[in-house]
């Protein structure tokens, strides 16, 4: 007994039959890509970027990141990668950089 399909006739494949080819005109979607990530022309910026969070997290500065919805985060950086920044808080938190308006050390008035 076959179960009903709920395909149209046209549709329904017969054991070992080849699905039919698809139409290849549709352009492939562009890759989505950070903000985070940087082009050569940035280099200058990236690497100033990467000095600052390697200092602050040799020195444990307690860091204050106000993200883009307005949520604030105290807490030290512990690591950093192309794409995010890991806290050290109340709670450890993993916050994507795209989220990040801005930061700055708790000392000082934001």
């Amino acid at each position: 007994m076959s179960m009903p399909s709920i395909l149209p006739a046209s549709r329904v494949l017969e054991p070992g039959q080849a699905p039919p080819h698809r139409r290849k005109n549709f352009a492939a979607p562009l890759p989505f890509r950070f903000p985070a990530q940087t082009a050569e022309r940035d280099a200058p910026n990236r690497h100033a970027e990467l000095f600052y969070l390697q200092k602050q997290i040799q020195s444990q500065t307690p860091m204050v990141i106000v993200l883009e919805d307005g949520e604030r985060v105290d807490g030290c950086i512990e690591w950093y990668d192309r794409n995010s920044l890991k806290v050290r808080g109340r709670s450890k938190t993993l916050i994507y950089k795209s989220a990040i308006k801005y930061m700055y050390k708790l000392g000082d008035n934001g």
